[in-house]
């Protein structure tokens, strides 16, 4: 009567054992659901909306009265452009502040003509070479990035440009590596929603913060006459 008791216990237990390992397979080796169906239901990130970039006549930017009235020497004494220094003209067009830029600089210095357009380079190469400067050099950058060289650059100038920028976060971020200590980074443009010329100054200095740059100085007042909202100054954090 003992044996057939132990047998019976022996064979529930065995009987339990197989039951909750069938379970567990049955739990483990369910179908995943797809990544691609998981994928297809969430929205795709959304970027900020941003300007068409201009590829117009570039003989615009060349108005009588421009430096008077963005008051550029100034504007480069705040970003210390001065001989010898590397200098950054993001979003070049015609290259009206390459040229200035490039004589503050002397031929101690370089000035580095950024611009998604090729055109626009070819433009710039023309003027500098009919300017008979020889410290100017020309980059065709891209959306996220520059392609400035590292630990290279004094001082940055994105004038009437970052509106335009598709990616402005990560190329800021992308441009730190090019940066010396201490750079300063300019940025003067004007209000608006991104797709009309211009973005708020708000939108900018919270792009910039999540770049990794902080606040320096601002100079709105310096630019107004020249239509511009505001002139940030910026440096890495």
């Amino acid at each position: 009567m003992m044996a057939g008791r132990l047998f019976s216990e022996i064979l529930m237990r065995s009987i339990r054992y197989l039951l909750i390992r069938a379970l567990l397979a049955a739990f483990l080796f369910q179908p995943a659901p797809s990544m691609f169906a998981q994928s297809a239901s969430v929205p795709p990130a959304q970027h900020r909306p941003t300007s068409t970039p201009y590829s117009g006549d570039l003989s615009i930017f060349e108005t009588a009265g421009r430096d008077e009235r963005l008051h550029i020497n100034k504007v480069m004494d705040i970003l210390s452009i001065a001989p010898s220094k590397n200098v950054a003209d993001i979003g070049a067009g015609s290259g009206w502040f390459t040229v200035r830029a490039a004589r503050r600089v002397t031929n101690t210095g370089t000035v580095y003509a950024v611009d998604i357009n090729p055109e626009a380079l070819q433009y710039i190469n023309r003027r500098v070479q009919k300017e008979h400067l020889q410290n100017v050099k020309t980059i065709l950058g891209k959306a996220d990035r520059a392609d400035l060289p590292s630990d290279t650059i004094d001082s940055v100038l994105l004038l009437k440009t970052y509106h335009e920028i598709a990616e402005p976060i990560a190329l800021l971020r992308n441009l730190r590596a090019s940066l010396k200590p201490g750079a300063r980074v300019g940025i003067i443009d004007r209000d608006g929603n991104g797709e009309d010329h211009g973005v708020h100054k708000d939108v900018v200095l919270r792009e910039a913060e999540e770049a990794g740059y902080r606040l320096l100085e601002e100079h709105d007042d310096l630019v107004k006459a020249d239509k511009m909202d505001y002139f940030l100054v910026l440096g890495v954090r």
